[in-house]
């Protein structure tokens, strides 16, 4: 019997450690330290999106934290930040660990990490609530707030106040949510607005010696101004004299005005119809009264050039265009001048059996434009 025993208690010793061993390769383990663990005990579950993957092995108090050892699956990843969060599924009952977030890529959390208290989370205890609820119903008593009927003024102002206006009330709740609603969809457009607020407040505090300088120069205009105010004043109320008289001159000469402009008009169109001509003239001008000038014997004081007057009297009354160029070409030997002279002539028209009639050479036959 004794020889059954022996063998039988080495083969569940193997067993034992064969599951242990193969079970080690197939789990992690790290550990996290709460501030407190209530109803947190060995074998609670260990969950990842509330889906069971590992447990609690041991609770351990330390001075004023409690350290967890936890052991999950091995084929499980988690974020190299991730956190430990004891989540209360009821408030009578067993918790457990949520490890958290998702792993969704990048660094893993290496086995046997360890979680200091700053990336572990508690659910808020009962009596915690009970606690602050009796510090503020302490601190709004009559030993606080109320302790001079501070409160109690509040409160019955606010209920005089509010007497009668529920609807009032009611509306602008209602109003309040759809703001915020707006709020909430125009969110990015918003948050862009912001962001571009903060840029130009950025701009503006990166150039503030600029900003400084500006204000500061506004602000000498402005004491300049401020002390210029009675001659700035006077200029304005001049000024306003001054277009007054203006408007009257032109109401009381209207008429005047209109044919001055009528003239004005016909001129510029006569400049604009004979635009070649005075090209010609700006260029031909000079070169002409150069020659001319130099015609001039000042020791005689006399132009030492022949006029040959005699053969063209007669084309003066009928070509007076043929009779300049005669005697300008003998100063100007680039028949430049004589063009021009051309131009500005009119042509001489043919009289009734083949006649040379006289052409007008007088200013009034220049000014005529097509009407």
């Amino acid at each position: 019997m004794k020889k059954l025993i022996v063998p039988g208690i080495i083969v569940v010793l193997l067993a034992a450690a064969a599951f242990v061993m193969f079970d080690s390769d197939d789990r992690k383990h790290l550990t996290a330290s709460f501030p407190r663990t209530v109803s947190l005990y060995e074998g609670s579950d260990v969950r990842v999106l509330g889906i069971p993957v590992g447990q609690v092995d041991k609770v351990t108090p330390e001075g004023t934290s409690v350290k967890v050892e936890i052991s999950y699956d091995a084929d499980v990843d988690l974020p190299a930040d991730a956190t430990a969060v004891i989540v209360s599924p009821s408030v009578v009952g067993d918790r457990f660990v949520q490890l958290t977030p998702v792993y969704e890529g990048g660094e893993k959390l290496k086995d046997g990490a360890v979680l200091d208290e700053k990336r572990t989370a508690t659910p808020l205890e009962l009596d915690d609530i009970y606690k602050s609820i009796d510090g503020l119903t302490v601190a709004l008593g009559p030993e606080g707030a109320n302790s001079e009927g501070a409160l109690t003024d509040l409160l019955t102002t606010t209920a005089q106040n509010f007497a009668g206006q529920g609807e009032q009330v009611n509306q602008t709740i209602k109003d309040l949510g759809k703001f915020t609603g707006t709020l909430e969809n125009n969110k990015d457009e918003l948050f862009g607005s912001a962001k571009e607020l903060e840029k130009f407040i950025k701009t503006l505090a990166d150039n503030d010696n600029v900003v400084r300088r500006f204000n500061k120069s506004m602000s000498s205009v402005s004491d300049l101004l401020a002390g210029e105010k009675d001659d700035l004043a006077a200029s304005l109320k001049n000024l306003g004299t001054a277009l007054g008289k203006v408007q009257t001159f032109v109401k009381d000469n209207k008429a005047l005005l209109s044919k001055n402009i009528s003239g004005l008009n016909k001129v510029s169109k006569t400049l604009v119809k004979r635009r070649g001509e005075l090209d010609e003239i700006l260029k031909a001008g000079p070169v002409a009264l150069n020659n001319l000038a130099l015609t001039y014997n000042p020791e005689a004081g006399t132009l030492d050039t022949a006029a040959n007057l005699d053969s063209n009297v007669g084309a003066l009354a009928t070509d007076p265009g043929l009779a300049l160029c005669t005697i300008i070409g003998q100063a100007d030997s680039t028949g430049n001048l004589c063009k021009l002279v051309n131009g500005l002539l009119p042509k001489p028209r043919s009289a009734t059996y083949g006649a040379r009639a006289a052409s007008d050479t007088t200013f009034s036959s220049l000014l005529e434009v097509a009407r």
